[in-house]
């Protein structure tokens, strides 16, 4: 008799998530673009990967329509950060420290130490560069179905320089600081600090207009290089006009200065300003200028040339002082690089129009087939036989941002070119 025997199964599940799957695509995408470009540079295929990859992006990282944005509270995003800042979530007693990745809400608190700088950007196209040693509160961020935005920031302590673009008729953009408030207008630029201790407030508006609120109700209207001083404790107001800053000339922001072995001097030149005496330049190699590689404080002119900067990446601003001696506000601070030249300076790079994949870029064009290519401090991993070269960057942060690309050769040839882009 034949024995009949039980049959047992084990079956394992393998749970499959979509952030797995998304990863995995992408992962097969760009190692098919790249052995493509590695092994067939010149064929008809490489147009064929490319076009897939981008189908690929478009699916990950789609456009943003703007038309679609909805009312109610919105989101503000660092886009820029140096040194140490950190934020305290509305809904946290804690700080961490921040990063591209962390958006703003309402009742967020952001922190600054006397080395950190943070550069934020909000819905309503303004943005706030929180300078050292200041918090601040985002105590507005919204957007009605009219898509009229309302924006305010509280200065608790410290420092903030603020941009706003054209505001939307119904909109509202205000700075706030011990009960006071500054109503900011379009296409504005100004500077808040809020000193708690000395019961001291003040407003510098460089372009543009802004309407000084009082807690007590009264309003005073600033133009171009008008401050306005206030003491929380008296009331006392005092407004002044001040001496404006220069515009920096050359070098200019974010470009290279190329080095040769006959020329090491670097020339920096700005604007003139009315009844200012003197000028006050500073050039460090962070944006702190708390290590300062030249700092003169007394310059007649509007240039000066400066020998022994080493290669590497240079801040500079500028200030005008009147003839007491008093210095106005910051110019802009702009970055420069030195970069060594060689013999071969006509090196070519042609840049296709940019492509934007929701937060990322799609980058192409050519050049020398020797040479490399940087974008913003990332080296293009592959360039064909023709000199043809794509690259996608990072998810690139809300609001403004600026795309560096360089080639440079092994002669020493090197060429750059610099593009914004607007992301939202």
């Amino acid at each position: 008799m034949a024995t009949k025997k039980n049959s047992e199964f084990d079956i394992a599940w393998m749970t499959v998530t979509y952030r797995s799957v998304i990863l995995t695509v992408f992962a097969i995408a760009v190692a098919f673009t790249a052995a493509t470009f590695l092994l067939f540079p010149e064929l008809g295929v490489v147009k064929s990967a490319k076009a897939a990859f981008s189908g690929t992006m478009d699916k990950m990282f789609p456009a943003h329509d703007l038309s679609d944005v909805k009312g109610g509270q919105q989101q503000a995003h660092f886009t820029n950060i140096d040194g140490s800042v950190r934020v305290r979530k509305a809904n946290s007693n804690s700080f961490v420290q921040a990063n591209y990745d962390l958006p703003l809400d309402k009742g967020d608190v952001i922190k600054t130490d006397s080395q950190g700088i943070a550069k934020i950007a909000f819905t309503d196209g303004s943005s706030y560069t929180v300078k050292e040693d200041s918090l601040i509160v985002v105590e507005e961020n919204s957007t009605n179905a009219a898509q009229q935005t309302q924006v305010a920031v509280n200065v608790t302590t410290g420092t903030v320089d603020l941009t706003t673009g054209t505001l939307s008729q119904g909109s509202r953009q205000e700075v706030r600081m011990a009960g006071s408030r500054t109503e900011v207008k379009s296409d504005t630029s100004l500077q808040a600090s809020n000193d708690p201790r000395s019961q001291k407030q003040e407003v510098v508006v460089k372009t543009g207009a802004a309407d000084f609120v009082t807690q007590q109700g009264e309003k005073v209207a600033l133009a171009p290089y008008e401050r306005l001083a206030v003491n929380s404790d008296t009331g006392q107001i005092l407004k002044t006009k001040e001496l404006a800053p220069p515009i920096l000339i050359t070098p200019a922001n974010l470009a290279p200065f190329f080095y040769s072995a006959s020329n090491k001097i670097v020339e920096f030149s700005w604007s003139p300003i009315d009844n200012a005496h003197s000028y006050h330049v500073r050039v460090s190699k962070n944006p702190y200028f708390t290590s300062n590689v030249y700092d003169n404080k007394r310059l007649p002119g509007e240039m000066v040339r400066v020998s022994g900067l080493a290669e590497g990446a240079y801040y500079w601003v500028v200030q005008s002082v009147d003839e007491h001696g008093k210095e106005s506000v910051e110019s802009e601070k702009n970055k420069f690089t030195i970069v060594p030249r060689g013999t071969d300076v006509n090196l070519a790079l042609d840049l296709n129009p940019m492509v934007q994949h929701g937060h990322v870029i799609e980058i192409s064009g050519k050049t020398d087939p020797t040479a490399r290519v940087m974008v913003n401090s990332q080296e293009v991993p592959i360039i064909g036989n023709d000199g043809t070269f794509h690259f996608f960057t990072t998810p690139l942060p809300n609001g403004e941002n600026l795309i560096t690309i360089t080639a440079q050769n092994a002669k020493g040839g090197v060429s750059t070119q610099t593009k914004k882009v607007v992301i939202q």
